[in-house]
């Protein structure tokens, strides 16, 4: 399972690749121009990006020139209406990695993505979580292996779906086994990503911010994951406060 990051303009179309990617066992993301792109880039490091070229504010070059600049060494497949060699040329040369052209069959972008996923390792996460394992049970919430959900009591018998992604789940899953215990963002990203946290990296606060929002707006009741400032996070179940 990897994370996916779609840089498209053109909204139908991301929304098709989006799709595909994502029957395919991927976790997508998806940003309409090449600013936001980038910022996706830098704080949540996703392991693989189709990027347009032709996009407004930042292109996909500046995009792909930024990215290799900052040491960012994420694999990139370009997806263009641009045909000549000379672009293609430019664009390899500059850092992409591999480079379609538009329309492309979406059997081969999947097989593209994949293929560059297997070249920089990135394909596989250490935590798979077992779906043979126990549900975690803690006050408001169950965390569910067999499906992969992690259900907040709405009032009391009512259980709803959360809705994490794959990576939020993965996430949740690593606090939730020691809970009460605190993680530090290196030991987060080392056990879900696979990779040592940097400096820079925002990529496990992103992660816990949209899981606090889809956990957090669900519950009338707790708080799940708590912030120990210059240290990380740790799962315990709190009552809100006014």
């Amino acid at each position: 399972m990897a994370t996916v990051l779609i840089v498209e303009d053109d909204e139908t179309l991301a929304g098709i690749m989006r799709r595909h990617l994502a029957n395919a066992g991927h976790d997508v993301e998806w940003a309409a121009d090449g600013d936001r792109g980038l910022k996706k880039v830098r704080f949540e490091r996703p392991d693989v990006c189709v990027i347009d070229l032709m996009m407004p504010g930042t292109d996909g070059w500046g995009v792909i020139e930024q990215m290799r600049a900052e040491g960012i060494d994420t694999p990139v497949i370009v997806l263009s209406a641009r045909s000549s060699e000379h672009d293609k040329v430019h664009t390899l040369g500059i850092g992409a990695d591999d480079y379609l052209v538009k329309p492309a069959s979406m059997r081969e972008l999947v097989a593209r993505v994949e293929a560059a996923l297997r070249r920089s390792g990135r394909s596989g996460t250490p935590l798979v979580p077992d779906r043979e394992e126990e549900a975690i049970e803690a006050p408001g919430i169950r965390i569910d292996f067999l499906t992969h959900r992690a259900l907040i009591e709405t009032a009391p018998g009512v259980w709803v779906d959360s809705e994490l992604t794959v990576r939020e789940f993965r996430l949740l899953v690593t606090l939730a086994r020691v809970r009460g215990r605190v993680l530090s963002r290196d030991e987060l990203q080392q056990r879900v990503w696979g990779t040592p946290h940097r400096p820079r990296d925002r990529i496990v606060d992103v992660c816990v911010r949209k899981i606090r929002e889809k956990l957090d707006a669900r519950s009338p009741t707790y708080t799940f994951v708590q912030t120990h400032y210059g240290i990380g996070y740790r799962f315990e179940p709190e009552p809100k406060t006014d």
